[in-house]
C-alpha cells in the first residue's frame, strides 16, 4: 500500500493556491524571501493558510520553498535555516487545525549542477537539513516542488526519503513548443520514471504554465508510473504590470478544468503563481456538483 492510500479516495484531494502572490498582497516587497516572514510577519503567513482552509483545501503547503542553506545562505541567513522551517510548519499546522493536512514544501537550490555552480553533497546536505527541520516540526508528508533538473530532483528526494515522510516529487513544464519539458529538458515521461525509481510516493507538475497544458502533462506522468499525480497549475502565464506579475485566468476557466484533470488521472489538484482562495473554493465547487 502506497504513503498516500490512506488519504485518498475515490476522488482528487483539494490542495491550496499560491503562496508568494498572496503574500505579496499583504506587503512583501520584491527581492524579500518569503520564507523569512515565518519569523517576522507569522500572522500574515497564517491569513494565506486559513485563507485556503477556509476555502475547502484538503491539503495546504507550507511557506518554506526557499528555506534551504544554499538559498538562505546567498542571504546571509544559513543560521535560519531551523526556525524558518520550523515555524513554517507550525503556522500551517495552526491554520489547519486538523481540518487539513500540511505537506511541507521543498524547493530547488537555484544553482545549476551540471554547470558546477553547487555539488551534489552540498545538494543533499542542504535538503537534507531542511526536510529534517520540515519531519520534526510534523509535516504529513514532504513536497519537492518546482523542480527542473532531474538530478537534483533525485538528490532531493534521497534526502526527503529518510525522513520517513511520503514524499512528492513535482516539476515545472514550463518550455518547449507545447510546454511539456522542463528548462532542462526533462520530459514527463522521464520525469515519472526517475521519481518513481527513486522512490518518490507521488510524482507532479506545478506552475510553468496555465492549466490547459496541464490534462495533457498529467495523463502522461500516470501512464509512464504507478504513482499518485499531483497538479498545481498557474492561473494563466502572467503579464508585467507595474513591474509585477498579473494572472488573467479566471477562477471558474481554472476549475472548469477540474473533470478533465481528474479524468487525466490526477490525485491532488491545486493552483500555483496566480490562483487564490477564489480559486481553490471554485475548484471545491466544482468537485461537489459532479
Amino acid at each position: 500500500m502506497g504513503k498516500f492510500e490512506q488519504w485518498l479516495g475515490d476522488r482528487p484531494l483539494i490542495t491550496d493556491g499560491a503562496w508568494g502572490t498572496q503574500l505579496q498582497a499583504r506587503g512583501l516587497e520584491p527581492g524579500v524571501i518569503p520564507d523569512t516572514w515565518n519569523l517576522e510577519h507569522p500572522e500574515l503567513v497564517e491569513s494565506v493558510a486559513r485563507a485556503y482552509v477556509e476555502a475547502g483545501s484538503e491539503v495546504i503547503l507550507t511557506n518554506t520553498f526557499r528555506a534551504n542553506a544554499v538559498t538562505l545562505g546567498e542571504a546571509g541567513l544559513a543560521g535560519q535555516v531551523e526556525a524558518i522551517n520550523r515555524a513554517g510548519v507550525e503556522i500551517s499546522k495552526r491554520a489547519a487545525a486538523g481540518r487539513a493536512l500540511v505537506f511541507a514544501s521543498l524547493g530547488p537550490t537555484g544553482k545549476m549542477l551540471m554547470m558546477g555552480e553547487v555539488t551534489a553533497e552540498a545538494v543533499l546536505e542542504a535538503l537534507g537539513g531542511q526536510a529534517r527541520a520540515l519531519a520534526a516540526a510534523g509535516a504529513d508528508a514532504l513536497l519537492i516542488e518546482t523542480m527542473s533538473d532531474v538530478e537534483e530532483a533525485k538528490l532531493a528526494v534521497k534526502a526527503a526519503r529518510e525522513t520517513g515522510l511520503p514524499v512528492i516529487a513535482s516539476f515545472a513544464f514550463d518550455t518547449g513548443k507545447n510546454k511539456d519539458r522542463t528548462m532542462m529538458g526533462a520530459t514527463p515521461e522521464t520525469a515519472a520514471r526517475e521519481m518513481e525509481a527513486a522512490g518518490a510516493d507521488a510524482v507532479g507538475a506545478n506552475c510553468g504554465a496555465g492549466v490547459e497544458n496541464f490534462v495533457a502533462v498529467c495523463a502522461r506522468l500516470k501512464a509512464a508510473c504507478g504513482l499518485p499525480v499531483w497538479i498545481k497549475a498557474n492561473a494563466g502565464l502572467p503579464q508585467m504590470k507595474d513591474g509585477r506579475a498579473v494572472y488573467t485566468t479566471s477562477a471558474a476557466h481554472f476549475a472548469s478544468h477540474f473533470a478533465a484533470l481528474a479524468e487525466a488521472g490526477a490525485s491532488f489538484i491545486g493552483g500555483c503563481c496566480g490562483t487564490s482562495p477564489e480559486f481553490i473554493a471554485e475548484l471545491v465547487r466544482v468537485r461537489g456538483a459532479e
